[in-house]
């Protein structure tokens, strides 16, 4: 790689090159070199000191998100997001404790904004030693609440979109109790990424608490407004779950990793892993069932492509397909097929090890 330079950057230049020299044995030496390469095509260019400013503090934010979550990366992790106006004596709080306390037994922790309200309910109910706290400074409502602070695990983060990114780059599942404006943004935000497949597949969950239609009434609208004016799709429903039963959350959650494992794209190749082989039957049924969302091909059968070989997964059998990226509901739909082809019973000791 050479690297483009004025005389002012001269001096830089030569030590990255030198640096760039020995990355051919890192084993992330190629995105290094580009990485490395974007800095100095910005440092050649005319860039205010504001722009360099919100670039340093937001490789400073991943930087901290990297180092905290990578000892936790093989365990599977859900997002609560909700109100930081609702109080401990609420019943809204009272049953994020309970979700927390009930995911954590199967093996989850648990991420929240480290605030009070629904956050701190999260961290309560999960404990110390199985929560994450993302926090951010605001000019109010955004202490760092007592079951979080202080821990190992709380990151304080300079930008909204750093902090979101690492909710949902983290996180295996989502569980959504009533909120205001934040809680919307992020129900919405979350679905947007569901639905294009920038994010999961991964379940999401709507809680309302017993008899709560706080989530029904949000539903409504999408229907009456959404769907009636044909800007959303009847299948987008199935990207996500209403309930007000806190055994069918968990359930959902718990039971979606049952037989699906995670994916990953190989050039234009969808490849399912899973955490159990499919028989030909089953196989057979999906391409019945599902050959609307191919582009060309079948549902196939696999085991770990060349691609793959260094992968963590290599070992998990595997469904490959030509996936059309646009019916992400019914490839959710799909995936809900699959686990009904397993039990989904507790592994000790971490049931949901990724």
């Amino acid at each position: 790689m050479t690297l483009s330079t004025n005389n002012n950057q001269s001096s830089l230049a030569s030590e990255l090159e030198t640096l760039i020299k020995n990355l051919p044995d890192h084993p992330h030496g190629k995105l290094i070199e580009r990485a490395l390469g974007v800095l100095l095509r910005i440092a050649d260019e005319e860039v205010e000191r504001l722009d360099w400013k919100i670039l340093t503090t937001a490789l400073e934010d991943l930087e901290k998100g990297f180092k905290v979550f990578h000892p936790y990366r093989h365990t599977r992790k859900v997002t609560i997001f909700g109100s930081a106006r609702l109080s401990p004596q609420s019943s809204e709080y009272r049953l994020a404790v309970e979700f927390a306390r009930y995911i954590t037994q199967f093996g989850f922790m648990v991420l929240t904004g480290a605030g009070g309200g629904i956050m701190q309910a999260g961290n309560e109910g999960a404990g110390r030693e199985h929560s994450f706290g993302l926090n951010i400074e605001l000019p109010f409502e955004q202490g760092t609440n007592p079951f979080i602070a202080g821990d190992d695990k709380l990151i304080k983060f300079q930008y909204f979109f750093t902090r979101k990114l690492f909710f949902l780059k983290e996180s295996d599942a989502v569980a959504l109790f009533p909120g205001g404006f934040g809680t919307q943004d992020e129900a919405f935000e979350t679905l947007t990424l569901c639905q294009t497949g920038k994010y999961g597949p991964s379940p999401l969950v709507l809680i309302d608490e017993p008899g709560g239609d706080y989530w029904k009434t949000w539903n409504e609208y999408n229907y009456s407004n959404l769907l009636a004016r044909g800007l959303i799709s009847a299948e987008d429903s199935s990207l996500y779950t209403i309930t007000d039963s806190l055994a069918t959350a968990c359930n959902i959650i718990r039971q979606f990793y049952c037989v699906y494992h995670s994916i990953r794209y190989v050039e234009d190749l969808l490849v399912m892993r899973l955490n159990s082989q499919l028989t030909d039957e089953q196989v057979a049924q999906l391409n019945e069932e599902y050959s609307d969302i191919l582009v060309k091909g079948k549902i196939e059968k696999s085991s770990a492509l060349p691609a793959e070989m260094k992968d963590e997964t290599s070992n998990l059998p595997r469904l490959t397909l030509h996936f059309n990226r646009l019916n992400s509901g019914r490839l959710y739909k799909m995936i809900n097929q699959i686990n009904k082809f397993g039990i989904c019973l507790p592994i000790e000791p971490h049931p949901e090890w990724k």
